[in-house]
């Protein structure tokens, strides 16, 4: 363990108690009564709790809504916040500090199929690699499923990373515990969509095999996590009209595929200018050292470093999609 680590966990630990009691404090802050409290009765009138002299029986009233939070409240948590993933970027190794995402917006952008990647059908789900934004946010997305380390959990956790997976079932059935254990560690969650059973090459494959392929990872994960997905990845970013069509018919609403992809040790481009653009997706995978020259937590070292450097904040695919 490097030199400091045990002082820099300690000293996390601590700004992520600060920023709880903080939350917490802030809940309960407020000119307006206890929300728990019955209301104080008017003058002239008996306290709620003793029966009314005359007159009809009485509807039981609703506590008073909490008081919304100050803008100095709001103010004090990002502080925190901001302390407390500065202290997770020190602890894991990252050069600066991941920069904060802006708000969901309250209206998802619309989203169509990026031009030269329609196939003949009409109203498939859109295929795209970059959300139509303005804000300077990328997408982080996470392939198969084959490396399951549980640092990546508590990496991606401390430093506050959205991330979506994109789940392939040969390689998932071995530990279906650790995607549960995934998607519940982030307090917003963690969303598992669908990367087919077994990773063909869709286009070689009949309609009814790709429906078995697509729709069985739909029923895989519906029973396994409680949710079907919307949103399907197809293997090598390869697809035909069969498979649009059959990933409609069991539920998909949209196919992205990525514009960026990371590695421990590089990054890959999918456009000229080799840069990040507003709402650009990247792609990365499951892996580790046996397939590539570091761990997880080294490809999202050189990969959040990269975000950062350019000026991006990374957000949640679904607030979006």
């Amino acid at each position: 363990m490097r030199k400091g680590a045990h002082r820099s966990r300690r000293t996390l630990g601590a700004a992520l108690v600060v920023a709880a009691l903080a939350t917490a404090a802030t809940a309960c802050s407020g000119a307006g009564p206890d929300r728990h409290a019955p209301p104080s009765p008017a003058s002239g009138q008996q306290a709620p709790r003793q029966a009314p002299q005359q007159g009809p029986k009485q509807a039981p009233q609703q506590g008073a809504a909490a008081a919304p939070e100050t803008r100095a409240q709001k103010a004090e948590k990002l502080r925190l916040r901001k302390a407390a993933r500065a202290l997770a970027a020190k602890k894991w190794g990252l050069a600066k500090p991941l920069l904060e995402a802006p708000a969901s917006p309250a209206v998802k952008p619309r989203i169509t199929t990026r031009k030269g990647f329609e196939t003949k059908s009409e109203g498939m789900p859109p295929v795209f690699t970059t959300v139509p934004t303005k804000e300077k946010i990328v997408f982080l997305t996470i392939d198969d499923g084959s490396e399951k380390d549980p640092e990546l959990l508590r990496m991606m956790n401390e430093l506050d990373v959205p991330y979506s997976a994109f789940l392939s079932d040969y390689v998932v059935s071995d530990d279906y515990a650790y995607f549960a254990r995934m998607q519940k560690s982030r307090k917003d969650g963690v969303a598992l969509h669908n990367h087919t059973l077994h990773h063909r090459y869709l286009p070689g494959l009949s309609y009814d095999q790709q429906k078995r392929e697509i729709c069985g990872m739909q029923d895989v994960i519906e029973k396994k996590y409680g949710k079907r997905p919307e949103l399907f990845r197809p293997p090598y970013g390869n697809y035909n009209d069969d498979t649009l069509r059959v990933a409609k018919s069991c539920g998909i609403k949209a196919v992205p595929l990525w514009a960026a992809e990371a590695f421990p040790d590089h990054m890959e481009w999918r456009e000229w200018d080799r840069d990040l653009h507003p709402g650009d997706i990247v792609l990365t995978h499951f892996r580790g050292e046996e397939d590539w020259k570091g761990s997880m937590a080294d490809m999202v070292r050189r990969v959040m470093n990269v975000i950062t450097a350019k000026g991006y904040a990374v957000a949640k695919l679904e607030d979006y999609v």
